[in-house]
């Protein structure tokens, strides 16, 4: 297999579990060194030791400039700066809009926006300085379209993928390529919150052309791509990983509608 990320080291947020730990395992599959960056200790720490010397955990809140910084200096000490920067770590709290409180909504804006945002205040500057870098933000199906009791998290992906685009600009031209993956369902604990069978799930999903839930593998290859010399031209690049979810809805009037 060619190793698509060989010598590179890379930060991944909200590694331990799902789409980041999914992302991890394929890094390192791919010859990077991986950074399991995560508030689930247990969980981060036993996977960068299945991964063995290719991994490292550290402890982070994404919202914590000052763990940014100590996550930064931890990295650098024992491999060297950063070349990639994945910015999946997310939650979500589902209430309408009109329930929703002040606190919930500025944790979900905390952790998916601002927890970007000083994820790449940090780590681009040693970037540019090397004159070459990847950062991939994990946006959503729900930056593409409105999803009723996801208020606060709509806003944070639509955030997020403002930002993507400028600093894409910003740090296109000083050899660090910006892009985002947008995934729709997946079959993680955040997107399968009953903990039901695949075959369960894939019921809610026969309304776009591929008609199942996706699994964390397909996002984390996405992520790989736009990290690695593949994507060597993609600056500001949106991959939709979501089975077709945001292409419209098939009218059962007319031709070409599954059967």
């Amino acid at each position: 297999m060619s190793k698509k990320l060989s010598g590179r080291v890379a930060v991944i947020t909200g590694a331990a579990r799902g789409q980041g730990e999914a992302t991890a395992r394929l890094f390192v599959e791919h010859g990077a060194r991986v950074v399991i960056a995560d508030v689930l200790a247990a969980e981060g720490e036993a996977l960068a030791r299945t991964l063995g010397a290719a991994a490292m955990f550290v402890a982070l809140d994404t919202s914590d400039e000052d763990g940014w910084a100590s996550l930064q200096a931890a990295v650098t000490a024992k491999w060297g700066a950063p070349d990639i920067l994945v910015n999946n770590a997310g939650v979500v709290h589902a209430a309408s809009i009109t329930e929703l409180t002040k606190a919930d909504f500025q944790r979900v804006l905390n952790i998916n926006l601002i927890g970007s945002w000083l994820g790449i205040k940090t780590l681009a500057p040693a970037m540019v300085a090397a004159g070459k870098g990847a950062i991939v933000n994990i946006c959503s199906t729900s930056a593409l379209w409105g999803m009723n009791g996801l208020a606060a998290y709509s806003a944070s992906k639509w955030a997020l993928r403002g930002l993507t685009k400028t600093a894409a600009m910003e740090l296109g031209a000083r050899g660090v390529r910006v892009n985002a993956v947008f995934p729709g369902g997946i079959n993680t604990k955040m997107g399968n919150i009953m903990d039901a069978s695949p075959e369960e799930l894939n019921k809610y999903y026969q309304n776009q052309p591929i008609r199942r839930i996706g699994e964390p593998a397909e996002v984390a290859r996405a992520s790989l791509y736009l990290a690695s010399d593949d994507a060597s031209y993609a600056c500001g690049a949106e991959l939709t990983v979501d089975g077709g979810m945001t292409l419209g809805v098939f009218s059962e009037f007319l031709p070409g509608a599954p059967d």
